[in-house]
């Protein structure tokens, strides 16, 4: 993996761990549908700003399939899941559970587009879910009933999220991360609109919580989903997501720090047991890359 290519995903798991601090700060108020359609629809609307002001071509009428699709099972379906989720769970360990993404998109990718999972990702995906295990098991959360459907909820998101990941490599070629981030933003927002008259919220809302809702869609959807777009094109679907796995560790900080959720020594060993496996299946390495010329027409990375 190169170096920018690295340095995106650190900066997108800060900015996806984030979004579990605003979504538990709002969710509870607005409920799930309403602010995930708030969400998406003002993502969406920044998105198409700038893909206007960059002159992108979004080939509406051509891949309005595609953007359906990628809106649902990529937005639409896993936000709400995640967001009802955390009406029972705290940001950070809300954030835990989605880092279980990768493993669904491993063995999707598998069996799809044949991303053949060698030993080094097996026993990376494997460090992963030992990981998130010890968090998990080490929880001071007793599971309810409730808690258990919250759980359910959050691991059904990242399945959508991990199937997410291989149907865009496979089904966007030729479109740019601006135009699919776009496209699927609106969609989402087509997709959850006829459910938001009947899940209409009747709290007085505060200002916190707009400010909550404005940063959760501008940086943690529209740029954040910029970057991820622009990762699944450059380093694949797998290793994309494993954003999943690197959000934990901002998750639980931002939660730690703002909303004073516990920090416990399970949770600080699962985050080095998580990265450890991090690196493994993102191939990361920190030896020194040689660029070898064979022939004028011919270049071999050695």
């Amino acid at each position: 993996m190169k170096a920018k290519d690295l340095a995106a995903l650190l900066f997108l798991s800060a900015l996806w761990g984030g979004s579990f601090l605003f979504i538990r700060v709002a969710a509870p108020l607005l409920g799930p549908i309403v602010l995930m359609e708030l969400r998406v629809l003002i993502a969406g609307l920044a998105l198409l700003v700038y893909a206007r002001a960059t002159h992108t071509r979004l080939e509406v009428k051509k891949r309005w399939r595609q953007y359906l699709v990628i809106g649902l099972v990529n937005s639409a379906l896993p936000f709400s899941l995640i967001a009802t989720a955390e009406l029972n769970l705290t940001a950070g360990f809300a954030a835990i559970l989605n880092a279980t993404t990768p493993l669904f998109g491993a063995v999707i990718a598998a069996i799809w587009i044949k991303d053949k999972l060698t030993p080094k990702k097996l026993i990376g995906l494997f460090l992963g879910l030992v990981g998130v295990s010890i968090i998990v098991g080490w929880s001071p959360l007793s599971f309810t009933p409730v808690l258990l459907l919250s759980v359910v909820a959050s691991l059904a998101g990242a399945l959508s999220y991990g199937y997410a990941a291989v149907y865009t490599k496979v089904s966007s070629q030729g479109l740019s991360a601006v135009a699919i981030s776009t496209g699927s933003q609106l969609a989402a927002s087509l997709w959850l609109l006829p459910f938001v008259p009947f899940t209409l919220p009747s709290a007085e809302i505060s200002l916190a919580v707009w400010l909550a809702v404005v940063v959760l869609a501008l940086a943690c959807t529209a740029l954040a989903y910029l970057i991820y777009f622009g990762l699944i094109k450059s380093i694949g679907p797998v290793r994309a997501s494993t954003v999943t796995f690197l959000s934990p560790v901002f998750g639980i900080l931002w939660g730690t720090l703002f909303l004073s959720e516990p920090l416990t020594f399970s949770t600080l060993l699962g985050f080095a047991v998580i990265l450890s496996g991090t690196g493994l299946v993102t191939g990361l390495s920190f030896r020194k890359q040689t660029v070898l010329v064979e022939t004028p027409k011919k270049v071999e990375l050695a």
